[in-house]
């Protein structure tokens, strides 16, 4: 097993919950993939591939060791995708048997700059593949993807799958002559635009991760705050408190709440804010380790902040709201743009 995935599971082990972030950030995009190309629907892969992850994390204490611990989350991913497969099949949706959506093949393989002419020859490629494809069992669709798109070997694929090595051969054997007879050179062609496939719906469900912290800045300790049991220190707030300090020269800061967000661009998370106010943030775009935020702050009717911000990595966002009691609330934007 991969020794820094030994020490991240041994911490996880010991009680140290953030340790298995890394591991989460290492295979979230090969979960996904796996996920995707059962399922054939990103919304769903994206849903099997969260509650994959919450699956392995429960499960730590009866992982052995004994295999490589991507093959293990690549079991749990797909037994998971399995189990939700065949809830579709109940409301008639088979597995080999669902064309992948338009728009997807489309976006994979039409050039719109080409001719009339290519594009219908485009076309017909896409309607052989989709054909080819639905000829293939579940069980060899599921070889075909973790040896040709994950690269697994055959050991691996046989963790993974729980079946005998030796079958493991003979269904890649069995499918690819299946699809070599169906295709013949489009072969080749089939494994390019299926990992294109997977890169651009991988692109369009690229979520963010980010902490959100409201504190309120005075120049005398708060005394109308709510009792409520005290938080482990906050090494990341300590650490920017200097920063505070020379933004809003306040003597006071006191962390009110403290939120964890992780949607996908576009999407908008919402939180309470004291004052009977409603935070409201949206990943509109990332960029290397830039990401774009709108934020608003409401109040009733009255938005009282609305602004685009950038957060980078290690470089939070600070926005400076509106009054509260004796001070003033300040909004931080942590973010992991790529988690």
């Amino acid at each position: 097993m991969d020794s820094d995935d030994a020490a991240l599971i041994e911490r996880c082990r010991a009680g140290d919950l953030a340790a298995f972030e890394p591991l989460v950030q290492k295979y979230r995009q090969r979960v996904y993939r796996l996920a995707y190309n059962v399922l054939r629907d990103a919304d769903e892969a994206w849903d099997v591939s969260q509650d994959a992850f919450i699956r392995a994390f429960q499960a730590l204490p009866s992982f052995r060791g004994d295999s490589a611990f991507y093959t293990w989350l690549f079991r749990i991913a797909m037994n998971v995708a399995r189990d939700r497969a065949r809830q579709h099949a109940a409301r008639g949706r088979a597995f080999g048997t669902e064309r992948v959506d338009e728009k997807d093949w489309d976006r994979a393989l039409v050039d719109h700059g080409t001719t009339p002419d290519a594009s219908a020859a485009q076309i017909e490629e896409r309607e052989r593949i989709v054909k080819a494809l639905a000829t293939l069992s579940e069980p060899h669709r599921a070889i075909i993807m973790l040896s040709d798109l994950e690269g697994l070997s055959y050991r691996e694929i046989a963790e993974v799958l729980s079946i005998p090595m030796g079958t493991v051969m003979s269904r890649l054997h069995n499918a690819r002559k299946r699809l070599r007879d169906s295709l013949g050179p489009l072969l080749v062609v089939l494994l390019v635009l299926l990992l294109a496939l997977v890169a651009a719906s991988a692109e369009a469900q690229q979520v963010v991760r980010f902490g959100t912290r409201i504190v309120l800045a005075s120049d005398t300790p708060p005394t109308d705050t709510p009792s409520r049991a005290p938080e482990p220190p906050d090494e990341r707030l300590e650490a920017f408190l200097p920063k505070l300090r020379q933004l809003f020269r306040y003597n006071h800061y006191t962390s009110l709440e403290r939120y964890r967000g992780e949607v996908k661009v576009g999407a908008t998370q919402r939180w309470p804010v004291p004052g009977d106010r409603r935070l409201e943030i949206t990943p509109q775009g990332v960029r290397k380790d830039t990401v774009t935020f709108n934020v608003r702050l409401i109040r009733g009717s009255v938005a009282e902040v609305a602004t685009s911000i950038q957060a980078q990595s290690g470089n939070p966002a600070v926005i400076g709201g509106p009054r509260h009691g004796a001070g003033t609330l300040i909004i931080i934007l942590w973010t992991n743009p790529t988690p």
